[in-house]
């Protein structure tokens, strides 16, 4: 069982690496230092769909590294 979350685990954590990097490149950091050009802006279309993929795998990351501290 143990070796099973192991290797769920190694595939989240790739498959979070490419969610991460495959979202918009810039658009905090550049806002933070002010180039944002202030305009609040809404997630739509595959960035809502990459935003909401990167929320359930590391939830289920967290559940899967949590349940290997248990067992």
């Amino acid at each position: 069982m143990q070796t099973i979350l192991t290797i769920v685990q190694m595939i989240l954590g790739v498959l979070l690496i490419l969610v991460v990097l495959l979202q918009q490149k810039g658009a905090g950091l550049g806002a933070a230092f002010g180039g944002g050009g202030g305009v609040e802006s809404t997630r739509r279309g595959s960035d809502l769909v990459l935003f909401r993929a990167t929320i359930g795998i590391s939830f289920a990351f967290f559940l899967i590294s949590l349940a290997l501290v248990i067992l």
